[in-house]
């Protein structure tokens, strides 16, 4: 446990990560420079955005991803630690989990994608690690476009996955 401390702290300090609202530590590492009009994008969008975002994501120990939406699709990118389970409730109530690793004999992957508009949240396969990994979205991120599940409205939408949603909902 206290070389995980150590190489987390080292992490944070490093790449100068702060406290993120859905769980987890964050730093945009990329804000692409190039500007989508509110004219090139779907009306969802209610304005103009970057090109691209990138982030730097960690999660530690038993912390999560809380439930969560974009409006635009997102990748993972595996960077270090232990494998991290992407939990990803579609339109239709469907779950589905990935698995974001570098064991791609045990059916992880380097890279996940989450469709926009679908509900998803993230945790740490051992509680006793961490996992660092980056994440992309295009058009770029904005707080605007984003949505945090809220508990009673999801388990309303999705009863089958009560137990999961409330594990995974702040």
């Amino acid at each position: 446990m206290g070389f995980m401390n150590e190489r987390v702290n080292l992490i944070i300090k490093n790449l100068g990560l702060k406290k993120h609202i859905e769980g987890g530590y964050f730093s945009e590492t990329y804000r692409s420079e190039e500007i989508l009009d509110k004219n090139c994008l779907p009306e969802k969008f209610d304005g103009e955005r970057n090109l691209t975002t990138s982030i730097y994501f960690l999660l530690t120990g038993d912390d999560f991803s809380a439930f969560h939406k974009l409006k635009a699709d997102e990748v993972w990118h595996f960077y270090e630690g232990s494998a991290l389970n992407i939990y990803v409730i579609d339109e239709n109530g469907n779950l589905k989990i990935n698995k974001l690793g570098s064991s791609i004999d045990k059916g992880e992957s380097f890279q996940i994608v989450v469709k926009l508009g679908q509900w998803f949240a993230a945790g740490i396969s051992k509680n006793d690690s961490y996992c660092l990994a980056g994440c992309t979205v295009s058009p770029g991120f904005d707080f605007k476009d984003f949505e945090l599940g809220n508990r009673e409205h999801m388990v309303k939408l999705y009863p089958k996955h009560k137990i999961l949603i409330e594990k995974l909902t702040r």
